[in-house]
Order: structure tokens, then C-alpha cells, then sequence
């Protein structure tokens, strides 16, 4: 017997006393990764969401340090350098109409629209939860009644609602992240719902009732982290939405009102130039392209990720490697 046998095995004497003659410290092994460190780890391998994921990270970058980018005001206007082409006295995107920098309203209207994708989807996701917990969780009327208040949201018009909602109360920038994100909650309260409605009739949130629980407790401690996957896949998919539907609203003149500016009013700015200058037209409707795109790159990648019965697709370099290394002949 070699003597790491003996560290790993302690032998007891033949006497019967019992003594041991020579033992060892058990080491503890290597931690299982956890699963948000595991569904990186798959997130990480898909291409197309990486580069969705790079894509958000340099327009958030780009858009917060605006100021260090651009020397130009957004909503400085001078008519002596008014439609200025590309390059033109050092404005990298050319001028408007009314000599505004294109390159600098670009990247300002970008934090706002970026910041319209994200606050709506995060309140939405809240409020969604919520009403899909408690749906789900406690059933019976109170099931009924509150899915009986998203089938009657399901069945108005979003889009004329928030036009409607709007035009009464005003287009400022709180009122539109509330009425975005009051419209479109819904989907996530049915996914909750239907997560709950399976995970509740588990074993150990029978063991937390048993113990004394309260079912607030059991919702917020237990089940909502269970749920939590498949509500970050949606809440990604909603940023997109969100930023669409701000640039059809400001595109009709019902979103962000000047001084601010965001890629939807760069949009309907551009609608009475078109045949004059198209390019004021085409930035900022290939920046919302380009956002949303890679907005659902990264909902799909986290979808792939989180999904068990999804296929691990290796790289040929890597599958070498890996039979290099496990070959049988090195055996």
C-alpha cells in the first residue's frame, strides 16, 4: 500500500482496541458552481449574445460620458451652420436644421431612451411579479379577480391608451415611464402566475407552511427566487419593447418634448427632410435597430442559458482540445 493509501485510508490496529495508527484530515472539495455562475458560464459561450451584450455596455458607455465625446450642446442652435454635411467645421455627423450636432443629439438622446428601456422594464417586472405572485400563490377568487384584470388590459389597445393617457395628462418623462410601464406588466404577471401554480404545490414549501411560514414569507423567501430565471429572460425582452414603443410615442409628438431629445424626436424630427437629407432619418433609427437587436440577443442567450434541456454547442477549436486532453491513448 503507497502512503498516500495510507493518508487516505487510516488502518485500524488488528488488536481490537480499536486505535487507530495513522488517520487523516478529510480536505473538502471543490464547490459546485452556483447556478448564476453556471448560467454565465453557458451565456458566455453563445456568440451572438455576447456580442448584444458588448453592443448595450458601449451605448450605455458612449451615452453617459456624452459629455467627454462631443464639445457640442444638443440643443444649441445656430443657423449659420445649419445642415452642415458629415465632417463638416468638426461636426462628425453633420447639423440639422437648426445647426445642432447630430453626433452630440445622438448620443444624449441616447441616455434617454436607454434609461425610458430600463426604468420601464424594471417597473413593469415589479409590479408583474407581484400581482402574478399573488395570483398564483393563493388562487381561488383572488386568482379570478386579478386575472380577469389582465384579460381586460389585454383587450384595450396599448398604443391608443397611451396616446390617450398622454394627451390628457401630459407627456412629461415620469408620466411616460408610469403609463409604459402600467401597459405592459401583464405578461409577466401570466408567467409568474404559471410558475407559482407549479412551484407552490412543492415539498418544501409544504415543510415552510408545517414550520409556521407565513405565506408572505413563503412568496418573497422562497418561491419568487425560484421564479427569478424566467422573469430576468422576460425583463431582457421588455427593455426592446419599451424602447420602441418610447420612439413611437415621441415619433408622434406624445413622448420626450424639447429641450430633451431622444432617438424617437430625432425620428420625427427628420420626417419633414427625408428627400432633402436623409441621413438626419437614418442615425437614430439605425441606433434603435442596432439597441433593440441587441437587446433580444442577450434575451435569447439568457433564455438558452437558463433552459435545461438546451444543447451545449462547442467550438470545433475546443472540442479538439478537449479530446486532446481526454484522449484514451494517455492513458
Amino acid at each position: 500500500m503507497s502512503k498516500a493509501d495510507l493518508q487516505d485510508n487510516p488502518v485500524v490496529s488488528p488488536s481490537g482496541t480499536g486505535a487507530v495508527q495513522q488517520t487523516s484530515v478529510s480536505r473538502p472539495g471543490k464547490r459546485p458552481p452556483g447556478p448564476w455562475r453556471t448560467m454565465w458560464s453557458k451565456f458566455s459561450r453563445n456568440g451572438y449574445a455576447m456580442t448584444g451584450l458588448g453592443i448595450i455596455v458601449l451605448f450605455v458607455l458612449a451615452s453617459c460620458a456624452a459629455p467627454l465625446l462631443t464639445p457640442y450642446d444638443p440643443a444649441k442652435i445656430d443657423l449659420l451652420y445649419a445642415n452642415l454635411p458629415v465632417g463638416a467645421d468638426g461636426h462628425l455627423l453633420g447639423t440639422d436644421e437648426l445647426g445642432r450636432d447630430i453626433f452630440a443629439r445622438l448620443l444624449y438622446s441616447g441616455r434617454v431612451s436607454l434609461l425610458v428601456g430600463f426604468l420601464v422594464a424594471i417597473v413593469a417586472v415589479l409590479i408583474g411579479s407581484f400581482v402574478g405572485a399573488v395570483s398564483g400563490y393563493f388562487g381561488g377568487w383572488v386568482d379570478t379577480c386579478l386575472m380577469r384584470l389582465v384579460d381586460v388590459m389585454n383587450s384595450i389597445p396599448l398604443l391608443f391608451l397611451n396616446i390617450l393617457i398622454l394627451a390628457i395628462f401630459g407627456s412629461k418623462f415620469s408620466y411616460m415611464i408610469l403609463i409604459l410601464a402600467f401597459t405592459g406588466w401583464m405578461s409577466v404577471s401570466r408567467l409568474v402566475r404559471g410558475t407559482f401554480l407549479q412551484l407552490r404545490e412543492m415539498q418544501y414549501v409544504e415543510a415552510a407552511r408545517a414550520i409556521g411560514v407565513s405565506s408572505w414569507g413563503i412568496i418573497f423567501r422562497h418561491l419568487l427566487r425560484n421564479a427569478s430565471f424566467p422573469i430576468v429572460v422576460n425583463a431582457t425582452l421588455m427593455v426592446g419593447g419599451a424602447i420602441l414603443s418610447e420612439s413611437a410615442l415621441s415619433y408622434l409628438g406624445l413622448g420626450i418634448q424639447a429641450p430633451q431629445t431622444s432617438w424617437g424626436l430625432m425620428l420625427s424630427n427628420a420626417q419633414e427632410f427625408m428627400l432633402i437629407d436623409p441621413l438626419q432619418a437614418l442615425y437614430p433609427g439605425l441606433c434603435i435597430l442596432i439597441v433593440v437587436l441587441a437587446v433580444n440577443f442577450v434575451g435569447d442567450g439568457v433564455r438558452d442559458a437558463l433552459d435545461p434541456r438546451q444543447k451545449m454547442h462547442l467550438s470545433q477549436r475546443r472540442l479538439n482540445k478537449w479530446r486532446k486532453s481526454f484522449s484514451k491513448s494517455k492513458i
